[in-house]
């Protein structure tokens, strides 16, 4: 068999252009993650009701609020001319809201747009509750959010474009017609547990660093991270195994770190050091979320870049 032949049987999208993505996306793949799930997470600690949740609650949705508007930052300053982001949004010619539902990356900002707009509703009032000497934030408007109903509204809207913010990501790439994004129809899926796991890490962190939250509360988050980090390495496994033969390309570099920093560093380490603190100080969950968070990114290292790598090694054997 060519070396051509052998190439095209690894994958049937070996030869298309890769879209030279940069360091921006790989974090706004990260930071998304964490965003969208953030907020799910908060929501859930609000509805819970337990006043002491509620501190824990507005830390998850003022992450879940700085977490959009970095994410709009570094998809804005990744387009070639970044003063030109509306246009993903408005018309230019005639200033009508443009949402085309055939192209990923219109659905995407719009997702994120809306996204983004019941994090700052959900962060402003949470921020009227801790600020209660503010009179702006205590005016009628401000006060109206806080209501059981247009907060359990915001906290369900949110929540929903919040999932979606976060698998989203994984679905952009499956529809490139990349090798690895398109040979697997679990990239999506597989980021959307990955985005639960970090979000709940990021949760930790805060409420330990800020002492915020009841004990209970972390420990529901810890026991969490730990059953969604067992999905995450059984979706991880199930989409290695969807590839066929493109998987080879994790029998490199890509592998060595798909395997110590994804799967051992982040997700293995994390459950033993879990399980060996289950009961101990609060304060112990900290290493295990730090490498999380840690493998979290490194997982969307590994799927943006290998890739990548798979068109430098195709553009030699086809002489382009």
């Amino acid at each position: 068999m060519s070396k051509q032949g052998k190439v095209a049987s690894v994958s049937d999208t070996f030869f298309t252009a890769a879209p030279h993505w940069t360091w921006w996306i790989i974090f706004y793949f990260f930071v998304g993650g964490i965003a969208g799930t953030a907020f799910f997470l908060a929501s859930l600690l609000q509805l819970s009701a337990r006043p002491p949740d509620r501190e824990l609650a507005r830390v998850g949705y003022y992450v879940a609020f700085a977490g959009a508007l970095i994410s709009g930052f570094l998809l804005t300053i990744d387009l070639d001319r970044p003063l030109r982001f509306w246009h993903m949004l408005i018309q230019n010619h005639t200033g009508l809201p443009m949402f085309k539902s055939w192209v990923p990356m219109s659905v995407g900002s719009w997702g994120l747009l809306l996204f983004s707009l019941f994090a700052f509703l959900a962060a402003l009032a949470s921020l009227s509750e801790e600020r209660q000497d503010s009179r702006w934030l205590q005016s009628a408007p401000v006060r109206f959010l806080r209501g059981r109903g247009p907060s359990i509204l915001i906290a369900v809207l949110g929540s929903i474009f919040g999932l979606f913010l976060a698998g989203y990501t994984g679905v952009l790439l499956a529809v490139t017609n990349r090798p690895i994004w398109a040979d697997s129809t679990l990239v999506g899926l597989l980021f959307l547990v990955s985005g639960a796991s970090t979000g709940a890490a990021t949760l930790i962190l805060l409420a330990l660093w800020r002492r915020v939250g009841h004990a209970a509360s972390i420990a529901w988050l810890s026991w969490f991270d730990q059953r969604v980090l067992l999905l995450e390495l059984l979706v991880l496994i199930a989409f290695l195994l969807s590839l066929g033969s493109v998987a080879q390309v994790f029998l490199g570099w890509w592998g060595l770190l798909l395997l110590v920093g994804v799967i051992g560093a982040g997700i293995v380490v994390p459950l033993i050091l879990e399980r060996k603190h289950r009961g101990g100080p609060l304060r112990l969950h900290v290493r295990g979320a730090l490498l999380v968070l840690l493998g979290g990114f490194l997982l969307r290292v590994v799927v943006l870049l290998s890739s990548e790598q798979i068109n430098v090694i195709g553009s030699g054997v086809t002489g382009r």
